[in-house]
């Protein structure tokens, strides 16, 4: 029988501040430019493309700064209220 473990991942509460104020000033910058920042976030995250996201207000020198497996783990967090 194999013997299987289970990887664990955490991400800091002062990690998780700083994520999400960088995600909010790239939705916002999405949204002035007249996107749909869930949709266009979703396909960079997908993806891993940035052309998904806007150069205005740095936004994606901000999001190429983001690791995705931080992001997955603090989004799917933040959605279930872990």
């Amino acid at each position: 029988m194999k013997n299987e473990q289970t990887m664990t991942f955490s991400v800091s509460e002062d990690k998780e501040g700083e994520l999400k104020k960088n995600l909010t000033v790239i939705y916002d910058a999405l949204r002035e430019k007249g996107y749909n920042p869930v949709n266009q976030i979703v396909g960079y995250i997908l993806s891993e493309d940035p052309t998904y996201i806007t150069t205005y207000n740095n936004a994606r020198s901000l999001i190429r700064h983001i690791d995705r497996d931080e992001l997955l783990q603090t989004l799917v967090k933040s959605y279930l209220g872990g």
